[in-house]
């Protein structure tokens, strides 16, 4: 049997807000395998234009993405949550390859089951090319301002 991953359904503000930090420290780890963990085996994820399915494609994305992605650096915020379902807000910065830094901004649409793993998740984002002079935050100075 799988162990709860608390904070657990129906959710309060105060456990919302729990889970969502969690979720934010997790994918700053860019830890494919920690941030999947949280999530069923069956999980049905769209990120953008992809569309994934289990714990597997999860982690091959994780890590195309954080291959790509590189320095990334995440906030979210609770936008508005409900018995077994969360929504957040969230930016991140990153850079490419050629050292172009990017700022990605979007929303979640998070569903749970009663275990508190995350069964479904919609992903919608949108980037803006930044200078490196107009990035929120440099390695080690803390966490992207709220919004």
């Amino acid at each position: 049997m799988t162990a709860p991953r608390q904070p657990v359904p129906p959710f309060t503000r105060e456990t919302a807000l729990a889970k969502v930090q969690a979720a934010e420290d997790a994918w700053n780890t860019r830890d494919p395998e920690r941030v999947a963990g949280a999530y069923t085996l069956d999980t049905v994820w769209r990120n953008r234009d992809e569309h994934l399915l289990g714990r597997d494609e999860v982690i091959a994305f994780l890590t195309r993405k954080w291959e790509r992605e590189q320095d990334y650096r995440l906030r979210k915020n609770l936008w508005a949550f409900g018995d077994d379902r969360i929504a957040v807000r969230f930016q991140y910065e990153w850079h490419d390859a050629d050292g172009q830094w990017w700022r990605s901004y979007g929303n979640e649409l998070w569903e749970f089951d009663e275990l508190g793993y995350m069964r479904r998740r919609e992903a919608s984002i949108n980037d803006t090319r930044i200078d490196e002079s107009d990035r929120h935050v440099t390695p080690g100075e803390g966490d992207l301002p709220t919004w």
